[in-house]
């Protein structure tokens, strides 16, 4: 029993929803068990990490079509339309169960509230719905190898050829984009602004031609990080997110949103297994 509940300060709103969370993750996964809060299983085989990717994306899938994806989202984007306190609900009553550590909820954290606050209302009904619900799930293609710690000294450069962009460059440490749709890209868009800005956050299809990703494996034998090599990858200027040459402010949005994600909790991930599932994207 949660805090509020043996207080008994709930309303009788608040607590039907806890009755219908609590029996539907109830109904859909075991209880929790006790683990090694720095526990973390790896594995060398593709086959097993894409099959525990989909996972993710299963679950995802079940959240959004019993109305538990996207709470706090309107209703016309995909989401339930509800309050900050649904959202407090649903986590306190996930943490009770064995429920899937999922990549995809990592990208949802950090895409969604900044498709909310930076992208057009044509662009949050083309995303949004499909975010949510795990038809499209998501790489964040900001790290180079040049362009770390100092990630606005990127250089991945995109060039404007009438109502598109033509991209050439590399990324590097970007977790799961072997198994992601899209991809959140930073380029360079204007080489002669101070590098904070000529900075344009694109909206890009993996299955680009062009869109070369290399695992990179690890001492363990797993490949969660890859390199992403770009070769004349044609964009359209309408997959900018925000405005062009200012792509630090969504830019910096994600990444605000990442650091909640990881101090914030998300429904029964424990620490390392946030910090895995974001670390270098």
């Amino acid at each position: 029993m949660t805090t509020l509940e043996h207080q008994g300060i709930e309303t009788a709103e608040q607590a039907a929803f806890r009755a219908e969370a609590r029996a539907f993750l109830h109904a859909h996964l075991p209880p929790r068990r006790d683990a090694n809060p720095w526990a973390l299983n790896f594995t060398a085989d593709e086959g097993e990490a894409r099959a525990h990717f989909e996972a993710g994306r299963a679950w995802q899938r079940l959240l959004f079509d019993n109305g538990f994806a996207g709470l706090t989202y309107p209703r016309e984007y995909g989401g339930r339309g509800g309050d900050a306190w649904h959202e407090r609900i649903f986590r306190e009553e996930q943490a009770s169960v064995e429920a899937p550590t999922a990549f995809i909820s990592a990208t949802i954290a950090m895409l969604g509230p900044t498709l909310m606050r930076h992208g057009s209302d044509e662009q949050r009904r083309e995303y949004l719905p499909r975010l949510l619900s795990g038809d499209d799930a998501w790489c964040q293609l900001f790290s180079e190898p040049g362009a770390g710690s100092d990630l606005a000294g990127l250089a991945c450069r995109a060039d404007r050829d009438g109502d598109q962009f033509v991209i050439n460059g590399q990324k590097v440490w970007n977790s799961a984009a072997q198994f992601c749709d899209r991809g959140m890209l930073l380029v360079r868009t204007n080489p002669d602004l101070p590098k904070h800005h000529g900075i344009t956050f694109l909206l890009v299809d993996m299955d680009s031609p062009g869109i070369d990703v290399r695992p990179l494996v690890q001492a363990t034998g797993s490949a969660h990080f890859n390199e992403v090599f770009l070769a004349d990858v044609v964009v359209p200027v309408s997959r900018i997110l925000g405005e062009i040459n200012e792509g630090w402010a969504p830019a910096r949005t994600v990444l605000s949103n990442e650091a909640a994600f990881i101090g914030g909790g998300s429904g029964g991930a424990n620490t390392n297994e946030k910090l895995v599932m974001l670390a270098h994207a």
